[in-house]
């Protein structure tokens, strides 16, 4: 672990592992530790992976002010980042709602983001609607699962803005290829690691300004990858498709049979994509 001082002197950790070039990677959560981002499938077999743990999660300090903890102020977190590490440029990865982090960061400093990857995003930054039609839709691919009925049950329940706090928990299996013990553990350690008091600002109100963001979207000169599950109730792909169109210069692919963390879901196929990716070719 080491150690940074944003501007606001909170003292930051990022955590590294692997050899190779530098790929700067954002958690999701929102606001959970970078932890759970673990190697990303091997990934660090062929890259130095540099998982930021945001403020008040992981190993970083809590702010002196919680309204630091929104996402708009955030982005000077990375730019902090980026000075600490001596990189001109970064190759940036973001997973979930550390997509919007990322977001506002290429919005910001597009000169600054060499290659942007962003996995099963979250959609608020750009302000995208995903109906309850597209998740229980792709909900449906896994119809012949044993705990199908009463997940799918829940589904209907939280998309119909009923949600409490065991339905939500009911629907976990969707997020996952795979709902067994190691499914249930990871979930079960990223409670943990989340800060539930920095997820409550991190979307508070004025943080987002979708139209803005999409116009310097449609400006920005770097490629991206956005890499879909195809399973995933929280990213559906019809939805993460639009979300591609947005960049002049993105690659979109769906991963078969994932759900909200391709990187467990199918390591090798996730490591394959992302490293031709990286590597300036196609995923495929």
């Amino acid at each position: 672990m080491s150690t940074f001082t944003a501007p606001d002197g909170t003292r930051l950790a990022h955590h590294e592992s692997g050899d190779g070039p530098p790929l700067v990677c954002l958690p999701g959560g929102p606001m959970q530790s970078a932890a759970y981002l673990g190697d990303l499938g091997g990934l660090a077999a062929h890259r130095r992976l540099i998982g930021l743990d945001l403020r008040g999660t992981g190993e970083s300090a809590a702010p002196a002010d919680t309204a630091s903890y929104r996402c708009d102020r955030q982005v000077d977190d990375v730019e902090a980042l980026r000075e600490h590490l001596g990189l001109d440029r970064l190759d940036l990865l973001a997973h979930s709602a550390g997509a919007n982090l990322a977001l506002l960061y290429a919005a910001r400093h597009p000169e600054r983001v060499s290659r942007l990857l962003l996995i099963t995003p979250s959609v608020y930054a750009v302000g995208l609607g995903i109906t309850a039609e597209d998740r229980l839709t792709t909900a449906c691919l896994r119809h012949d699962e044993p705990w199908f009925a009463s997940a799918y049950a829940a589904l209907e329940v939280v998309t119909a803005g009923r949600g409490t706090a065991d339905s939500w928990q009911a629907i976990a299996p969707f997020f996952h290829a795979r709902w067994d013990d190691e499914a249930r553990a990871f979930d079960a350690a990223g409670e943990k690691q989340r800060n539930d008091e920095a997820a409550a600002g991190y979307a508070a109100e004025g943080v987002f300004a979708p139209t803005a963001t999409r116009e310097a979207l449609a400006a920005f000169p770097s490629p991206v990858l956005l890499l879909a599950g195809e399973a995933d109730v929280s990213g559906p792909p019809r939805v993460m498709r639009e979300f591609a169109e947005l960049f002049p210069k993105a690659q979109f692919v769906v991963q078969p049979g994932a759900g909200h963390f391709p990187w467990r879901d199918d390591p090798e196929r996730f490591v394959t994509t992302v490293g031709r990716f990286v590597d300036g070719g196609s995923p495929g």
